[in-house]
């Protein structure tokens, strides 16, 4: 007989929220079964599931991304794995080019910052004090 858990057992022991639980069964990404009164059951391979899932989205991978990974993760294949590695080089890619646009726009406002702080002291040392 296959353990199975309850949505909110499975946010508890997962550490996400029962909302997060619904929507990744919504992209597809996590299954459930109902009982007789219509509850969501998981199989206990769910905790995992939901871990790496959460792993992928701090990762910055969408949900459409992992829908297309988690065939390798399923039910694994040299080419499905071929398949992953060369997905997860573009995701990397991707954010190496959003972490340079964010540098770029730190550094900008960095000089903001300077001219401000520069305008300020001009401001502040014609105010008469006394």
């Amino acid at each position: 007989m296959e353990v199975t858990v309850r949505i909110g057992e499975l946010a508890q022991q997962a550490e996400v929220s029962v909302r997060s639980l619904r929507y990744y069964e919504e992209q597809g990404l996590l299954v459930s079964t109902r009982s007789p009164s219509g509850q969501r059951t998981y199989g206990e391979g769910a905790v995992e599931r939901v871990r790496l899932l959460r792993r992928l989205y701090v990762a910055g991978l969408s949900s459409r991304t992992i829908a297309e990974l988690l065939p390798c993760v399923d039910s694994p294949s040299a080419e499905q794995s071929d398949e992953t590695w060369a997905r997860l080089l573009e995701e990397r890619a991707r954010l190496d080019a959003q972490i340079a646009e964010l540098l770029q726009a730190r550094d900008a406002l960095d000089a903001v910052v300077v001219t401000n702080r520069r305008h300020r002291g001009t401001f502040v040392d014609s105010v008469d004090v006394g």
